[in-house]
């Protein structure tokens, strides 16, 4: 007997089609156990913070609007071993999966691994992100429905803390860079205020500009009174002698005027510890610029800290529930219609690949 004569038709329709059907007839009425699911939608928000330093507040790490990250984080979370094991602590998920024991397929055999359990895991919960609405629809089951929306629920306390905890972190590290900031503002600015300080000690003046200004008004008044006393000079000599008292008393006065102008002069350009008094101003305007920068950051600084004081009182980001767990009051799984439709089709087309395997063998045979 030839190889290709064990694949007959009938043969290859008991072996391909009826055989699976009837093991499927079987398995579904009398070993599939139901599955129940319980569902519920969740999504990530943050609070506004309409305050008036909004804008110094976006240069804090973490304080911006909401992301798609905030709800793919959860979506890992509610995967993750470490809410596994707080579950499995407290509504013994290994005892609960692993109590059906006719299921060969949907059961949780005993002893498995860690990584196997984590995987079985994944299987009974799932979570579908909705990129529109940025939506998480949680979907999970169980052998009993009050148990699947007893888990549900527990997962969605579960994720509800995550959220806090991890909104907490945000605004504690905002709380300590705000507080590191006014730190090194108020350094700066105490920095400023001593260099302002040591340099009106130094120098004796209290404002080198105001000073700089008054003592070219005195220059200016005093050039126009030496301007005014010549021209009297002039007017007496050409009335008088030079030995007459008036003549004397103006040139007096005037010689007095040229020597205090000549005082004022050399005060405005070279002054004491030959420092003039134009470069002293230039350097304390620096000086008070800089201080008048410290000043600003120093209150944006007190702005940004009171603003993260607020936020780490609240919660920045919470969970919010668009739908709560359901009950389920009737197994959605096994779909057994749907099952066995589709075995037939998948069954039918693979009896058809392998009898055209075999009508090709066998003429390639004859």
């Amino acid at each position: 007997m030839r190889f290709t004569d064990l694949f007959a038709p009938r043969q290859l329709k008991f072996l391909l089609i009826a055989a699976p059907l009837a093991l499927a007839c079987i398995y579904y009425p009398f070993f599939a156990a139901d599955r129940y699911v319980s569902e519920s939608v969740v999504t990530v928000r943050q609070s506004n913070n309409e305050s008036s330093a909004s804008g110094l507040m976006l240069s804090i790490p973490g304080l911006s609007t909401p992301t798609l990250n905030d709800t793919l984080y959860l979506q890992r979370y509610v995967h993750s071993l470490g809410l596994l094991n707080k579950l499995d602590k407290q509504l013994h998920l290994r005892d609960h999966y692993e109590a059906q024991k006719t299921d060969p397929f949907f059961r949780l055999w005993g002893g498995t691994s860690q990584e196997w359990f984590l995987e079985y895991y994944r299987q009974r919960v799932k979570v579908t992100y909705e990129d529109a609405a940025s939506l998480l629809y949680i979907q999970v089951e169980g052998f009993d429905p009050t148990f699947a929306q007893k888990l549900n629920k527990a997962i969605l306390e579960e994720s509800e803390q995550f959220v806090n905890d991890f909104s907490q972190r945000i605004s504690t590290e905002q709380m300590k860079f705000a507080e590191g900031q006014l730190q090194v503002a108020q350094n700066r600015l105490k920095d400023a205020q001593q260099k302002v300080l040591a340099f009106q000690r130094e120098h004796r003046l209290l404002d080198p500009a105001t000073q700089a200004q008054a003592s070219n008004m005195l220059t200016a008044e005093l050039q126009a009174t030496l301007a005014r006393q010549e021209a009297d000079l002039r007017t007496a000599r050409s009335y008088l002698t030079e030995n007459s008292y008036q003549v004397q008393a103006l040139s007096k006065q005037l010689e007095a005027t040229r020597s205090q102008l000549k005082v004022e002069q050399t005060r405005s350009i070279s002054g004491e510890r030959n420092t003039a008094i134009n470069a002293l101003a230039a350097e304390f305007q620096d000086l008070k610029v800089a201080l008048g920068f410290a000043e600003d950051t120093y209150k944006l600084s007190l702005t940004a800290l009171e603003s993260a004081r607020i936020d780490s009182i609240r919660k920045v980001k919470s969970l919010v529930v668009i739908e709560p767990p359901s009950h389920p009051e009737k197994a959605i799984y096994p779909r057994t219609f749907y099952n066995l439709i589709t075995l037939l089709i998948v069954c039918s087309l693979l009896y058809g690949i392998v009898r055209l395997v075999v009508a090709t063998v066998r003429e390639h045979q004859d």
